[in-house]
C-alpha cells in the first residue's frame, strides 16, 4: 500500500486548506508514531502546493486517555484549530474541535473474504449483514462486487452491508448533546443506538443502527436477531462491543490475517456473564467512585450528573475521580470506593477488573445495580450516549423496602443518604462530620496491624476514621517546636558511620 495513499495525505491536506486552519494536531497511536515524521514531511509538501500560508503542525502521542478518541485535551496545549487522528478509532463525538479521522487501509484478501462471505451466506437460512473495523473500509467497494459476482442476483438480495458514518467529525453537531433523563419503565432493554426520529417499528424505514462508527438501516419489521453478523476484522473491542450489543444474534468473524472465519464467539459471550455477576455485586455498594474517563466525547459531563443523581437516590455515597488511565494501582488509593464507574467511550468503557481491588462497571450496569426495580433482559448498551438517547429508566426511586442481596444471601437494607437542600447546612454538615471523623481518628489504635480491612462505611470520612494506618504520627502532646534533626548519609547498602559486617569490602 502506497504510504501517502495509506495515510490519506492529499484528503487530509484539503481539509486543512479547505477549513482554513492554521494549527493542526496530528495525533498518532504508539503503533504508527514511527511515521508521524514522514507524515509530517509529506503533508507539509502537500499543503505547500495548497497554500502559501504558514501552517504549523503539531504531533501528539502518549494520549491522556484511549488513543481511539480524540486528545481535545493534548490538542488544547498547542492550542489546535483541528485534529487529525490516524488510527483506530471509536469516531466518539468531539466536544469543541472539529477532527478528521485517518483509519487507515489494512491489507486484506478481497477474494478470500468474498469467497467466505459468499459460503457463509449459502450454509445459513438468514440474510447476512456485513460489518467490518474502520480499517477495512477502503476494499468495501470490491468487496460488494467480487461478492455479487459470487452470490448471484438471488444471494446478492439476502446481503446488507453498513456504510461508515463519516470520517470528519464536527463539533457543531455533536456538542448540544441532549440532556436526557433517565426515565420510565423498569425494564432496561435496547438494541444498539437508534436514531431518535425513528425509534417506533411503526415508521416506514425501520430502525436506524450504528456502532462503532457504522450505520445502517433494518426494513420495517426487521430485527437484528433476524439476521447473522459477518464481522470483517480482528478481535478487538470494537468485535466485543458488537458481540456485547447484539448478543442474541449469530455472528462469525472473519480474520483477515489468517484468511478464515472464526465461528466460535464463546468466549467473548462469557463476559456477558462475568457482567451480569458485577452488576449483583455492585448492588451492595456503599461508596461509588466515578471514573472520569474522558474529556472529549460530547455529553460525558451530562453522564456524570445523571450517575450523581442515581447514586443520590440509591441512598448512596458518590466520588467523582479524575485519574487519567486507570489501573489496579491507582485506584487501590481509594480503598473505600466499593464499586467505580467508568465514564468513556464505547471502546475503552469495558475494563477487566479481575486484578481490581473494587469491581469497575459502566453508566449502563450502573442504572442496573442502582435503579430499584430494574431488570437485566441480556441486552446490553456499551456507549452512555446510546445509554442517554435511547435507554429509558426510571431513576425516582422504586420500593424502599429490602432487597435481597446474592453476594450475601440475605435481605440488605440501604443508607439513607439524603442531601440537604440547603447548600450553608450542607457543607457545614460536611465540614462537622470531618472534623469529628478526623479527631476519631487521631484516637484509634492500630487494631489490625497487617490488614486493610473494607467495612461498610456510608462516607469517605467514615472509612478514614476506622483504618488503622492515619499517615504520620502527630505529637498532639507537645505543641513546642522541635529542632532539625540530621539524617543519616551514605548508601542503604552500608550509610555512613555504620559498622561493617565481615565478609563486605
Amino acid at each position: 500500500m502506497d504510504f501517502s495513499s495509506n495515510y490519506d495525505i492529499t484528503q487530509t491536506a484539503n481539509f486543512i486548506h479547505t477549513g482554513n486552519f492554521t494549527r493542526v494536531a496530528l495525533q498518532f497511536p504508539d503503533d504508527l508514531l514511527k511515521d508521524s515524521i514522514r507524515v509530517v514531511s509529506e503533508l507539509r509538501k502537500e499543503l505547500n502546493l495548497l497554500t502559501t500560508k504558514e501552517i504549523g503542525l503539531y504531533v501528539l502521542a502518549d494520549t491522556t486517555y484511549g488513543s481511539c478518541c480524540v486528545d481535545e485535551v493534548g490538542a488544547s496545549h498547542v492550542d489546535a484549530d483541528c485534529v487529525v487522528h490516524y488510527g483506530h478509532t471509536c469516531l466518539s463525538p468531539t466536544t469543541t474541535l472539529p477532527a478528521l479521522c485517518v483509519f487507515g487501509k489494512a491489507n486484506i484478501d478481497v477474494s478470500g473474504c468474498a469467497k467466505c462471505l459468499s459460503d457463509c451466506l449459502l450454509t445459513s437460512d438468514k440474510p447476512v449483514l456485513v460489518l467490518y473495523g474502520l480499517e477495512y473500509a477502503h476494499a468495501l467497494e470490491s468487496l460488494r462486487t467480487e461478492s455479487s459476482s459470487l452470490c448471484g442476483t438471488e444471494g446478492s438480495s439476502r446481503l446488507h452491508f453498513a456504510d461508515v458514518s463519516s470520517s470528519v467529525i464536527n463539533p457543531l453537531e455533536s456538542k448540544e448533546t441532549p440532556s436526557v433523563k433517565l426515565e420510565s419503565s423498569n425494564s432496561c432493554t435496547a438494541n444498539g443506538s437508534h436514531d431518535g426520529s425513528k425509534q417506533t417499528e411503526d415508521k416506514i424505514d425501520g430502525f436506524k443502527h450504528s456502532i462503532g462508527g457504522l450505520t445502517w438501516k433494518l426494513p420495517q419489521g426487521h430485527k437484528m436477531e433476524d439476521y447473522m453478523l459477518f464481522w470483517i476484522g480482528l478481535e478487538n473491542p470494537a468485535f466485543s462491543n458488537l458481540v456485547l450489543t447484539y448478543n442474541s444474534s449469530d455472528i462469525v468473524r472473519y480474520d483477515p490475517v489468517e484468511n478464515c472465519i472464526m465461528k466460535d464467539v464463546s468466549q467473548t459471550k462469557k463476559i456477558l456473564q462475568r457482567r451480569y455477576f458485577i452488576v449483583e455485586k455492585a448492588k451492595d455498594a456503599n461508596i461509588v467512585g466515578i471514573l472520569v474517563g474522558t474529556l472529549g466525547v460530547a455529553g460525558y459531563l451530562n453522564m456524570i450528573n445523571q450517575m450523581k443523581a442515581l447514586i443520590a437516590r440509591a441512598g448512596k455515597k458518590a466520588y467523582t475521580l479524575l485519574m487519567g488511565k486507570p489501573n489496579p494501582a491507582k485506584l487501590a488509593n481509594f480503598p473505600e470506593c466499593d464499586v467505580f464507574i467508568y465514564v468513556s467511550c464505547a471502546q475503552t468503557a469495558l475494563l477487566d477488573s479481575k486484578e481490581f481491588l473494587s469491581p469497575v462497571i459502566t453508566p449502563y450496569e450502573a442504572v442496573l445495580a442502582f435503579n430499584r426495580g430494574s431488570q437485566w433482559t441480556g441486552e446490553y448498551v456499551i456507549g452512555f450516549q446510546d445509554l442517554m438517547t435511547s435507554a429509558q429508566f426510571n431513576v425516582d426511586g422504586g420500593p424502599e423496602e429490602a432487597r435481597f442481596s446474592f453476594m450475601k444471601g440475605c435481605y440488605v437494607e440501604d443508607f439513607n443518604q439524603q442531601e440537604s437542600i440547603n447548600g450553608d447546612e450542607d457543607k457545614e454538615r460536611a465540614t462537622t462530620d470531618l472534623a469529628e471523623a478526623t479527631h476519631k481518628a487521631l484516637q484509634l489504635h492500630d487494631k489490625y496491624p497487617k490488614s486493610i480491612i473494607k467495612g461498610a462505611a456510608k462516607s469517605g470520612a467514615e472509612f478514614f476514621s476506622s483504618r488503622s494506618y492515619h499517615g504520620l504520627e502527630m505529637q498532639t502532646d507537645d505543641s513546642v517546636p522541635r529542632t532539625f534533626v540530621t539524617g543519616r548519609t551514605g548508601r542503604a547498602a552500608g550509610y555512613t558511620g555504620e559498622p561493617k559486617k565481615e565478609g563486605n569490602s
